[in-house]
């Protein structure tokens, strides 16, 4: 509404090149809901056009000229006043003077690096957004249109697999393994758990992936864990010898990259936590970190013949045409099912061979590698019962 003559009197509508073809993601806002935006990577050009149109025909708006920025922008949410802006960009698109018919402006931001994922989370924002200001005397009109941005990754060269003894001191002794250590936002965790020693009542077993937040520096520094998956893994009491397999499709979970360190205001970082709990309801866990990161989707290649391939199959339909009578006497005969055969010399009764890549093991569970140190598992504080026995820290 105008008061007195001094409301808006012009609408600002940002138009980005491609838009209709672009790809979207979606993001968390601020207040838990989530939107789609348009995506963008870095090094891609931002580019497209601001049309401003008057609200009342025939009048003019008089301003102190007009400019859209490109912002990559921090803002910790317990300290609202200050964001941090890690990009700052700005074109003048008009300058000073009397706008009296509707008018688009073109520009474009070459090139832009955008070096930080977009992430919304408990108390930090990171965000990348095009803004456009009329400057007026009284009161600037403003418009702002958010855009996603992904960082991509190569996969890893060195990716060695996680293996680790812990257990409590002569109570529990377990080796856990995952296959890798780095994994991408639509990997697969596969791993397996090995019980070597076995005496206290276990009632059930569960894994979970924790998320935690770090923002801040010194006095000033906040940690927020969120807990993104958990489910059990193994219910009842193992015995010596038994193997629990793990295996986590991380395609259905809402994570994003690690980010180590984000221009000095923030971390995300991402661990396997694994909990037993014993009959007397203790629980006792053991965290290892593991690295997430983006893959770029597949570009497939067009199926693109060659001249003689394309030759050679024209020929194979016009022997099909010429001789319709094999074709048809080739589809009366009956399907044989064939079985596959052990070979004699096998040694197994219950696999095909003795490299079955779901079994394979990097050490034997009852043997321990020389060099290995077992490390403690951690009480849970809080559980509710007074053993100091069994209350050992990492």
């Amino acid at each position: 509404m105008s008061f007195f003559g001094f409301g808006q009197s012009a609408e600002i509508e940002i138009y980005l090149d491609g838009q209709e073809s672009r790809k979207t993601a979606e993001v968390k806002t601020e207040d838990g809901k989530k939107e789609r935006l348009l995506l963008y990577y870095d090094g891609e050009t931002v580019s497209g056009k601001v049309n401003i149109s008057l609200k009342k025909p025939g009048s003019k708006l008089e301003h102190q000229g007009i400019k859209i920025e490109f912002i990559g922008q921090i803002e910790m949410f317990y300290d609202r006043g200050n964001h941090h802006e890690f990009i700052s960009l700005v074109k003048e698109l008009a300058r000073p003077g009397d706008m009296i018919a509707h008018t688009s402006y073109p520009f474009e931001f070459s090139c832009v690096e955008k070096p930080f994922e977009v992430y919304t989370g408990a108390n930090v924002r990171l965000r990348y957004f095009l803004k456009v200001t009329i400057i007026r005397r009284l009161a600037d009109i403003v418009k702002e249109l958010d855009i996603a941005v992904h960082t991509l990754s190569s996969y890893p060269e060195m990716n060695n697999s996680i293996k680790m003894e812990v257990g409590i001191e002569d109570c529990l002794h377990i080796e856990f393994e995952y296959n890798k250590s780095k994994y991408h936002l639509k990997d697969v965790i596969v791993g397996k758990i090995y019980f070597l020693l076995v005496r206290i009542k276990i009632k059930h077993m569960e894994i979970a992936i924790i998320k935690k937040e770090t923002t801040g520096t010194g006095p000033n520094m906040f940690t927020e864990n969120e807990t993104i998956a958990k489910y059990e893994i193994m219910d009842g009491a193992p015995v010596r010898g038994e193997s629990i397999p793990i295996r986590v499709f991380l395609a259905g979970y809402e994570l994003t990259p690690t980010m180590r360190d984000i221009n000095k205001k923030f971390s995300v970082r991402y661990f396997l936590n694994l909990v037993l709990m014993d009959t007397e309801d203790r629980r006792y866990f053991k965290q290892q970190e593991i690295t997430l990161w983006r893959k770029g989707d597949k570009m497939r290649k067009p199926n693109l013949q060659s001249p003689a391939i394309l030759a050679g199959t024209q020929n194979l339909t016009n022997t099909a045409q010429q001789f319709p009578a094999l074709e048809e006497e080739d589809k009366q005969e009956p399907a044989v099912k064939e079985d596959f055969l052990r070979a004699p010399n096998s040694q197994s009764n219950d696999k095909l061979n003795s490299n079955d890549p779901f079994d394979q093991r990097i050490a034997s569970p009852t043997e321990s590698p020389p060099d290995s140190q077992i490390q403690n598992m951690t009480r849970e504080a809080g559980d509710g019962q007074n053993d100091p026995a069994n209350e050992n820290t990492e």
